[in-house]
């Protein structure tokens, strides 16, 4: 018999779910996001307030980000920033906009960049595990290669704009 991690009551009560789903006699195989969208209709599944808004804050944070502007130099750039903040011994990230004069200040774009250039040196790092693994492990032949001076990109990338 296969095992499953415990995964709680809330677990419990979707694995039954699925369960009344496939004795209702609907399509099997089937998707989570059929089965979801049965359980919400029969009235089995509610959303949690906390997760509509932790799910609106994600779609604002991505249109946030999306936000794009030109700049009196003719480049396109962000126009809203986030930036890590200590407090109480919690991070908290905060959103500003480059052009407020009232909120957008050096400091805050200095640890938003900071924190974004942080993201592509992870980034970086995980490509590097990622190909040193296949390399040693997969490849039956030459090894890939990769550089990690971006110099040259950015460069041409700046012509092409």
């Amino acid at each position: 018999m296969a095992r499953r991690k415990s995964g709680g009551a809330y677990a419990d009560q979707l694995l039954r779910i699925v369960k009344e789903y496939r004795e209702a006699g609907l399509r099997w195989p089937a998707s989570k996001s059929d089965i979801a969208l049965w359980g919400y209709r029969q009235g089995k599944l509610q959303p949690h307030p906390s997760a509509i808004v932790k799910q609106f804050a994600e779609d604002i944070g991505r249109a946030m980000r999306e936000e794009v502007i030109t700049d009196p130099q003719g480049r396109r750039v962000r126009a809203k920033h986030v930036a890590p903040y200590e407090s109480g011994g919690e991070t908290e990230f905060l959103w500003d906009d480059m052009r407020s004069v009232a909120t957008g200040t050096r400091e805050h774009m200095k640890r938003s960049f900071q924190h974004r250039r942080q993201q592509i040196v992870g980034d970086c790092k995980q490509l590097k595990s990622d190909i040193d693994s296949f390399n040693e492990n997969w490849n039956e032949g030459m090894p890939i290669q990769t550089s990690f001076d971006f110099r040259r990109d950015l460069a041409e990338l700046e012509l092409a704009a």
